[in-house]
């Protein structure tokens, strides 16, 4: 990381706990302002766990789920005279955008934008949720891999983006396996359930 650009701190213990890995870490401009470029350093993790399990079972490498989290540095820093709540819209419409964009690069279509939530970060600061949906083709097994994906920005001792997607079948259903592992057999709720507790525990 750059040593002048924030960085997120993400909740490692779950991550470890939940078979996550850490596969990338960037810093790059994410958007620019009128007054300012801003930065993300982000931190960019994999369910390396349900992706071995998966590639046992049926010979795919694949990503099933991935999850990231970005601090944001403003260069030049805000002047004093803009406070936080003043440009939250407009990092939270940039941050939902260049998730969807996300999506697209990964090959993802049919990338739609769906409902809004809130909730509180851990850190009691409020949280503003947007869910995404999107499909892949998988050719190599006749089927398409849809997804839903939440992008969550808030602003706590600087602006912080977390987000990530998960599929909408137990992994296990999508593979078409008999007898799939217990891991392969999880909810799309219970995906999903992961996902905000993670995005949560961002600070």
């Amino acid at each position: 990381m750059a040593p002048d650009a924030a960085e997120p701190d993400v909740p490692e213990t779950q991550l470890a706990r939940g078979g996550w890995e850490l596969t990338d870490e960037r810093v790059e401009t994410v958007f620019r302002l009128s007054t300012a470029t801003v930065v993300g350093a982000t931190s960019l993790y994999d369910d390396v766990r349900t992706r071995e399990v998966a590639e046992s079972a049926a010979g795919l490498d694949h990503q099933w789920r991935f999850f990231f989290a970005t601090a944001l540095t403003f260069r030049p820093a805000l002047a004093p005279g803009i406070g936080p709540m003043l440009v939250l819209p407009t990092v939270r419409s940039e941050a939902q955008s260049a998730f969807a964009e996300e999506l697209r690069e990964r090959g993802f279509e049919d990338v739609s934008r769906g409902r809004k939530e809130r909730i509180r970060a851990d850190s009691g600061d409020k949280l503003h949720l947007r869910s995404y949906t999107a499909d892949l083709p998988l050719p190599s097994l006749g089927t398409t891999l849809s997804v839903t994906g939440w992008v969550g920005v808030w602003h706590a001792d600087g602006f912080r983006i977390a987000a990530g997607a998960y599929p909408d079948r137990p992994v296990g259903e999508i593979l078409d396996l008999d007898d799939p592992d217990e891991s392969l057999t999880r909810s799309p709720a219970a995906y999903r359930d992961e996902l905000l507790e993670l995005i949560r525990a961002v600070e």
